[in-house]
């Protein structure tokens, strides 16, 4: 070992040292690729990374995915410390952090000064790329200052840190909305969409003339109309107003019910569930729906729209709940006989590859 390190010291590399073992190793221009997990992430790191090893043997390719799980632990004293176990100096790194992970305990602002400071570990230590892949991003909702209320824009703000630390690229899965894509302006974002993935989870009702797609409000109304188009569904929208925080009014529905008996909502996120409970109760006593399907991005596990969950199931003909695992989900949710996780891992990968090597990420995805 110790001839073989004073023989690497001795190495003076030239343009055609340099080339020829760029062409030896085949990599992409950005680097070579190293898939990176904190331990709130490394659960889906980790499926990734399997999930893209097959992709490659399906290409036919022998090539390795460096991948470097759990960098991250707390010290005595509740501080985090990140540290790297192999030189990733010249890589192209991809990393991995669940911002909220229900099934450790961990805070969401810990998960991501965690995340901050893993990215700066990577550019301080010579990676070429660093992209964050935040399957949720949380502080998403507070893209804008309440009305009348003397808030901050807390999502530029983390956008702004980000970039300080050292990202150049974001991977998110359906952010709570496109404006948050303008936070991230000097660097490339990809707000992956969800269309595709509702298209292919709901297609057996394709056509039906007794199928209704709702928006749960507003924010959900392009998303359903896109969606509605692709299954030839007619489609209806939710009008809904918040007297108080965590308190949900559904005023009215608007959209044409004759001859519906099933609904499909979709919607970005499911944090208690208030919204989706008075607009299932209002679909079945009001428009005489008698069958609910409900896909959701991002499920918080919070406990409380589970027991919503299970009282909808029980009285208002709630038939299905599909979400991903772009949350971890716990086991009270997984043990709900309706409730299913779609894996986000193919998608990811996916994604990851076109990135890698200077590809359209758009085409993967269905586009209107």
């Amino acid at each position: 070992m110790t001839k073989e390190l004073n023989a690497n010291q001795k190495v003076f590399f030239t343009p055609e040292r340099f080339a020829q073992e760029q062409a030896q190793r085949m990599e992409s221009t950005r680097g070579r690729l190293l898939i990176a997990g904190c331990c709130s992430g490394s659960y889906l790191s980790t499926s990734v990374v399997e999930r893209y090893k097959e992709l490659l043997v399906e290409a036919g390719s022998g090539d390795e995915v460096l991948h470097i799980e759990n960098i991250d632990y707390r010290f005595a004293n509740s501080e985090t410390c990140v540290r790297l176990d192999i030189h990733v100096g010249g890589y192209d790194v991809f990393l991995f952090q669940a911002l909220r992970n229900p099934t450790l305990d961990y805070s969401v602002d810990g998960n991501y000064m965690t995340f901050l400071i893993a990215a700066r570990t990577f550019r301080e230590h010579g990676a070429n790329h660093v992209t964050a892949v935040l399957p949720y991003l949380a502080y998403g909702r507070q893209d804008k200052p309440t009305k009348f209320m003397r808030e901050p824009t807390t999502a530029k703000l983390m956008a702004d840190l980000s970039i300080e630390a050292g990202v150049d690229r974001l991977i998110t899965w359906d952010a709570h909305c496109d404006q948050i894509r303008g936070f991230y302006g000097s660097i490339p974002a990809n707000m992956l969409d969800p269309l595709t993935l509702f298209i292919e989870e709901f297609r057996c009702f394709q056509g039906r003339e007794d199928v209704i797609a709702v928006a749960p409000d507003a924010g959900a109304s392009n998303l359903i109309t896109h969606f509605g188009r692709a299954l030839n569904l007619k489609c209806a929208i939710a009008s809904k107003e918040r007297p108080r925080p965590d308190e949900v009014i559904i005023s009215e529905i608007i959209g044409d019910f004759t001859g519906k008996k099933v609904a499909i909502i979709l919607d970005d996120e499911i944090s208690t569930g208030g919204t989706l409970y008075e607009l299932i109760k209002k679909l079945v006593e009001e428009k005489g729906i008698e069958e609910i399907h409900l896909g959701a991005s991002h499920s918080l596990c919070m406990e409380r729209a589970r027991e919503r969950f299970v009282a909808l199931h029980a009285d208002y003909h709630l038939k299905e709940v599909v979400v991903t695992n772009s949350i971890p989900q716990t086991d009270e949710f997984l043990a709900l006989p309706f409730f299913s996780v779609r894996c986000l891992s193919d998608t990811l990968a996916r994604t990851i590859n076109r990135i890698h090597y200077n590809r359209s990420v758009s085409e993967l995805f269905y586009r209107p």
